[in-house]
């Protein structure tokens, strides 16, 4: 077992105990997880159990070692790919503007409309996709960067009307878009990588249907 496989024990574990210099250990050793399969030592928190088995989301590959073909297929089944990415995009665009509109507003430009962004483009393709494959979360990822790319020309454009005296729907359809690019390199700053990479990364991660270790319990009892 690797060190993540052990931590999903020892997190539920009534004899876990944290150490500030090696993090989670057994009060028993005082040492970090070194079993291979089973601890025989393990007890079971049932309190902590509750919480993390129905808040922590497993892997694709967890899911069918947990869950017989049938029920595995079931799921797969109900993954609605084109569905996802649409409302995907509709978040994307619907952030994009809201960016662009607080941007202007306000004058300045807030790193942290990309990380929300990025999560409500993952939050979208979970509800609607209800995918477990690996293309949800790299769509999600590439959406999320649309969204943060769309904002910045949005407030871009938005900057230009106020400036010309012009309605945003008219700067729009009417501007050059030739120059945009170098506006928005004029713009950049080596801190919006950050924020790019974080919504990327919550869209990824958000983007897959949320199947618990509770969610296995109970899709199993259904059966």
């Amino acid at each position: 077992m690797n060190r993540e496989e052990q931590l999903k024990s020892c997190k539920v574990c009534l004899k876990r105990k944290m150490d500030f210099e090696q993090g989670l250990v057994c009060s028993l050793t005082g040492k970090r997880a070194d079993f291979e399969n089973e601890c025989a030592d393990f007890e079971k928190d049932e309190k902590v159990v509750l919480r993390v088995d129905d808040t922590e989301g497993l892997a694709k590959n967890e899911i069918a070692n947990k869950l017989n073909p049938e029920i595995f297929e079931k799921i797969k089944s109900e993954q609605n790919f084109k569905k996802g990415i649409t409302f995907g995009f509709l978040a994307a665009i619907i952030g994009a503007i809201l960016w662009a509109v607080i941007t202007v507003v306000t004058e300045f430009q807030i790193g942290y409309m990309a990380i929300a962004i990025g999560a409500g483009v993952g939050l979208a393709i979970r509800y609607f996709g209800k995918g477990i494959d690996q293309k949800f979360g790299i769509w999600g990822a590439g959406i999320a960067l649309f969204g943060c790319l769309f904002g910045n020309i949005l407030s871009v454009i938005g900057f230009v009307a106020n400036a010309e005296g012009l309605g945003y729907i008219e700067t729009f359809f009417s501007v050059d878009w030739t120059y945009i690019p170098e506006i928005i390199k004029e713009t950049f700053r080596p801190m919006d990588l950050v924020f790019y990479g974080i919504a990327i990364y919550e869209a990824y991660k958000f983007s897959f249907r949320l199947i618990t270790e509770k969610g296995i319990e109970d899709l199993t009892s259904e059966k």
